[in-house]
Formats: C-alpha cells, sequence, structure tokens
C-alpha cells in the first residue's frame, strides 16, 4: 500500500512537468497536421461522392422538400461536408492516441527511469512485437470477457462494476507490459506482474474509471453542437493526459518493485555474510556480575560459590 500511495502522488506531480504537458499535447497537433493532409488531398473528392450520394437517394426527396417549405432551401449543400467531417474524425482521432500512446509510455518510463532510478539495467525483456502482440492478444480476451458478461449487465451493480473491473484488467495487462519491457527481464516481469496482480489490478480499475472522464465532455458536445469544436479537442487533450498519468503511476510503481526485487539477493547475501553476536540479556548480565562478585545467583549452587576464589 505504501508502494501504491508512494507512486500516485508522485505521478500526480509529475503531470505538471512541461515535457508530459507537451506530450499531452501531442494528439491534438497530430489530428490537425492528419486533418489538413487529408482535406487538401481528398475533401473535395470526398464531398461530391457524399454529396452524388445524397442526390441519388430516393428517400431523401421528401427530406429535401421539407426543408425548402421551412425556409432551408440550401441545408442539402451543408450537410455533405459535415457527413464527411463526422465520418473522419473519429478516424484521425484513433489514430493520433494510438501512435501518441505507442511514443508516450516509453518516454514516460524513461523519464522516471533518468530522474529516480539512474543506475538501472535495461535487460530488454520484450520487444515491440511482443507487446504489440500482448496487446492484441489482451484486447481480444477483455472483448470476449465483455461479451460473454453481458447478460449479467441486467443486474444494475454489475453494469457498473464488470466493465470496469474488465477495463481495469485490460489497462493493467497493457501498461504493466510495457513499462517493464525495457528495463525488466521475461523472469522479472514474469515475477512482478504475479506478486503485485492486486495491485495492478486496482490501479487499471482507477485510472479506467478516470478514463472515462472525457465522456462527460463528448455527451456535452452532442448536446450543444454549437460548442463541439472546442469541446472535441478538450475532451481528446483531457484523454490524453489521464493517459500520461496512467503511464507515470505504472511507471513509478513498476521501476520501484522491479529495483526492490533485485535488492533482494543482496540484502539476503549480506545478511549470510554479517556474523551473528550472541545476545546477552540484562539477567544474564546481573548473573555474571554476582558471579565475579563470590555472590550467589538465583540459579547458582552454593557450593560453586564457596569454593570459587575471591577476585
Amino acid at each position: 500500500m505504501k508502494l501504491l500511495i508512494d507512486s500516485f502522488w508522485r505521478s500526480a506531480l509529475y503531470c505538471l512537468y512541461p515535457r508530459v504537458i507537451g506530450l499531452s499535447v501531442l494528439p491534438l497537433v497530430l489530428i490537425v497536421a492528419l486533418s489538413g493532409i487529408l482535406g487538401y488531398l481528398y475533401w473535395d473528392t470526398a464531398v461530391t461522392f457524399v454529396r452524388a450520394w445524397l442526390d441519388a437517394s430516393d428517400w431523401l426527396d421528401t427530406v429535401w422538400r421539407w426543408f425548402e417549405e421551412v425556409g432551408l432551401p440550401d441545408l442539402k449543400t451543408v450537410v455533405a461536408p459535415l457527413l464527411v467531417i463526422f465520418a473522419f474524425t473519429p478516424l484521425v482521432v484513433v489514430a493520433s492516441l494510438l501512435a501518441v500512446s505507442f511514443m508516450m509510455t516509453p518516454a514516460l518510463t524513461r523519464m522516471v527511469a533518468e530522474r529516480r532510478f539512474v543506475g538501472l539495467q535495461r535487460k530488454h525483456g520484450g520487444s515491440l512485437l511482443l507487446s504489440l502482440w500482448w496487446t492484441f492478444f489482451s484486447l481480444v480476451l477483455a472483448l470476449g470477457a465483455l461479451v460473454l458478461t453481458l447478460p449479467m449487465w441486467l443486474v444494475p451493480p454489475l453494469a457498473l462494476l464488470l466493465p470496469a473491473f474488465i477495463w481495469g484488467w485490460l489497462t493493467y495487462r497493457v501498461m504493466a507490459f510495457d513499462v517493464l519491457a525495457e528495463f525488466a527481464s521475461a523472469d522479472e516481469r514474469h515475477t512482478l506482474m504475479a506478486r503485485h496482480r492486486m495491485s495492478f489490478l486496482g490501479m487499471g480499475v482507477v485510472t479506467g474509471l478516470m478514463g472515462a472522464a472525457p465522456s462527460l465532455v463528448w455527451a456535452s458536445g452532442a448536446l450543444f453542437a454549437a460548442a463541439f469544436v472546442i469541446l472535441v479537442p478538450v475532451a481528446i487533450w483531457i484523454y490524453t493526459l489521464v493517459f500520461a498519468f496512467s503511464s507515470l503511476w505504472f511507471a513509478h510503481f513498476g521501476l520501484d518493485a522491479l529495483q526492490a526485487l533485485r535488492d533482494e539477493p543482496r540484502q539476503a547475501s549480506v545478511d549470510e555474510v554479517l556474523p551473528s553476536a550472541p545476545a546477552v540479556s540484562g539477567a544474564s548480565a546481573r548473573n555474571t556480575a554476582r558471579l565475579e562478585a563470590g555472590q550467589p545467583g538465583p540459579d547458582d549452587d552454593i557450593t560453586d560459590v564457596v569454593a570459587r576464589p575471591k577476585p
């Protein structure tokens, strides 16, 4: 519990570092760059295609005539660009977040190692290919668990607990692996993930619940369409900042636990080398003083004391 709390407040403080804030803003930069490139290359083609599809839809003719009757004859020309934006925005956001996730966790783990664990040896127990496979396999297991537990969601308490537990399990599996991949060997990683399984799971559940915070902003964007353009970047930034905190929390906890694991054999060897001096209790010291003075102690035979020469 001490390690859990210590790593939590250290991660919260690290989120104030300019480097962490810069990494949290990186998805917004990527989104703007990707949007600009895609818009320059494919905007006219996409809008023309969507507009032709709208014109070819017979069931939409009634809708367009109704809009013309209520005084919105040009709405048809606005719908096509909006559909293109709504279709490509989620793809751009997901691609940017995935790119940042693969860059952020290793970068933040190295930052923690440079500041707190300078002499920690890198044993490279996990490669990038193994990390991708581990993430994909864990995601498949999590989705399978979600599908199997869907009937249980009809019970109100389980509807709240099961998704948090499953996504927390997925978060701990992916985060713990990515944090330990560079610094721990395969055996050390297995040992730490088995020894601290409940702590890792608790961290995954907490950070998973924190990751639900941007959904409130998405809901606000759906309700207040006028501020949608502003609320979407805010939601993405909050999500990335939560992701940065999660990476830092797992990095502080995992590297500290790894350092403690490597110190165990060293501490055991020191304990074996140090001589064990017999402890002398207060009663034994008093009995020794009596014997030296020629006085009988409570456990002494009186003949031994008389026969003992005076000092």
